[in-house]
């Protein structure tokens, strides 16, 4: 059963020798993210920094950095454990008796407990900071060189300003936040669950949104027009009310994770998260935001609000996934009102850049567990990747068992508007004795089996908001690429010939009599 906070999962981590301690001084400014990009890249363990610059806190980085230990925050043995789990609820046998519907309760019953739990009280308010609240508290890491200098990132605020505001960020542009102290520029939250609401509904959302830190209670708040925390906000600005906003580090071991899925608009992911460790999530009202939840057992909880009528502040730029910098912007203020905590807690954090980093674990665990939710989407699917290189959104290998012609133009069409799959910019299709999961393979076939005129298609919509190569930001062409083998009726195709593959007799009667051949 997955840890249901965050000292559990530590203790297990180091348990199991997969945690190091690091007592030696180090700078939460750019030191710990070298040191941290060396170990991530190598496959290396998870790192407790229990001696940090500036903060009495202990910092966890590279927590779930593996497919052992993303699979140990997530309480499975593999991924495709919890992918059966969905697939289990997504089709449930419907009762028929009156035997299999009693036998169906247990289940029924399971389900229902699975909710998020409102509590009185929880560890994550041992300690309560209100008018003394103050970000740089907190060991906050910069990761990269130009991390919060836009004048050395494509240009001065001022030009910034001219090249145009986000749909996301509609209000005025026309100030920016004072600077914070000149060594604390460009310092991040980058492992912080980001707690909102509808303000129409009530529904709750959580997402991972980076936060920039300015002044002890004032920071900024990156979420892209299609997220969720976005639309919450955008629903506050037309009621002309101010957004209660909580920041949850720490907590139940499955919360960054739940916090990163692509859910449907509507969908709580504190379900997600109960449906994951086997019970629900204990909630807390925040102290000072009281309209807002906060889990019970998180080590940190950041309150405060965004006044939808104030003023954007200047946001970035950011070292991002996609291994380039995300450009400046501007974005809505996040005004602290309350710091609370556990007496001795733990700061998590992560950093994000080139791959492989530590949230590609996080993006490989959704490509395996919601494999069943985009079958169900997209039937013809037997299975998809997405590759390290491709950052996510910039490719996708799709494996199909081909029936008839143009049916892997369908399957990219679904793909393409199958939620956050939409920002796919690049689909590659093949058939299926090909193993998407081996890259080396599905290229052999894209160079074998495509013309170029023939089998590549262009279409163009919404692309990723950090694709710098989109010629409009979040808009731009795509590519889906037929590798599979061509039928009559897609165009002019020659006589396919057999792709070369010994019998299954000789292949048989060599592994039999290998040893005797001395290799």
């Amino acid at each position: 059963m997955p840890a249901h906070d965050l000292q559990s999962f530590v203790a297990e981590l180091e348990r199991r020798g997969w945690l190091k301690r690091i007592s030696a001084p180090v700078d939460p400014r750019l030191e710990i993210c070298e040191i941290t990009d060396r170990v991530t890249k190598s496959g290396g363990p998870a790192l407790l920094f229990e001696n940090v610059a500036g903060s009495r806190f202990p910092l966890l980085i590279n927590a779930f950095g593996t497919r052992e230990r993303m699979c140990l925050a997530l309480g499975a043995a593999s991924f495709e454990e919890i992918a059966e789990r969905v697939r289990h609820v997504l089709r449930p046998e419907v009762p028929t008796t009156l035997v299999q519907k009693l036998k169906k309760l247990p289940e029924l019953a399971q389900l229902a407990s699975l909710a998020p739990r409102i509590v009185k009280g929880g560890v994550c308010q041992e300690v309560v900071h209100t008018g003394d609240a103050d970000l740089f508290s907190l060991p906050v890491m910069k990761c990269w060189p130009l991390d919060g200098h836009p004048e050395l990132c494509g240009g001065s605020p001022a030009q910034v300003a001219s090249a145009g505001v986000s749909s996301v960020n509609a209000g005025s542009a026309a100030s920016a936040a004072s600077p914070a102290p000149s060594a604390d520029v460009g310092r991040y939250i980058t492992l912080g669950a980001v707690f909102t609401k509808n303000p129409d509904t009530g529904e709750r959302n959580i997402g991972m949104y980076r936060v920039q830190l300015f002044e002890p209670k004032l920071a900024a708040m990156h979420w892209h027009p299609h997220h969720d925390g976005a639309r919450h906000f955008r629903r506050y600005q037309q009621r002309g009310r101010r957004m209660p906003v909580a920041i949850a580090l720490g907590g139940p071991a499955v919360l960054p994770y739940a916090a990163t899925c692509p859910l449907p608009p509507g969908v709580d992911e504190c379900l997600l998260a109960g449906f994951l460790q086997g019970r629900g999530i204990d909630l807390v009202p925040c102290v000072s935001q009281p309209e807002i939840e906060a889990p019970a057992s998180a080590e940190i909880v950041i309150e405060g609000y965004i006044d939808p009528g104030e003023d954007l502040v200047l946001e970035g730029p950011f070292g991002d996934h996609t291994g380039f910098y995300s450009l400046p912007d501007f974005f809505p203020r996040l005004h602290v009102t309350a710091l609370t905590h556990r007496r001795e807690p733990i700061y998590p954090s992560t950093i994000v850049g080139r791959p492989p980093q530590e949230d590609y674990w996080f993006g490989k665990a959704t490509e395996r567990i919601f494999l069943p939710v985009l079958q169900a989407i997209v039937p013809d699917l037997i299975d998809y990747n997405l590759p390290m290189f491709g950052c996510f959104h910039n490719c996708v290998f799709v494996r199909i068992k081909k029936e008839y012609p143009y049916q892997a133009r369908r399957v990219m069409n679904a793909i393409w508007g199958a939620g956050q799959m939409a920002f796919s910019k690049i689909i590659v299709v093949v058939d299926e004795h090909v193993d998407v999961q081996n890259e080396q393979e599905v290229l052999f076939q894209l160079c074998s089996n495509v013309d170029p005129r023939r089998d590549i298609l262009f279409t163009d919509g919404p692309l990723d908001i950090l694709d710098h190569a989109a010629p409009y930001c979040g808009v731009g062409s795509k590519m889906g690429i037929d590798a599979t083998r061509k039928l009559p009726g897609e165009g002019q195709v020659r006589q396919w010939p057999p792709e070369i593959e010994m019998s299954r007799e000789i292949k048989d009667l060599v592994s039999r009599r290998w040893r005797e051949y001395g290799l």
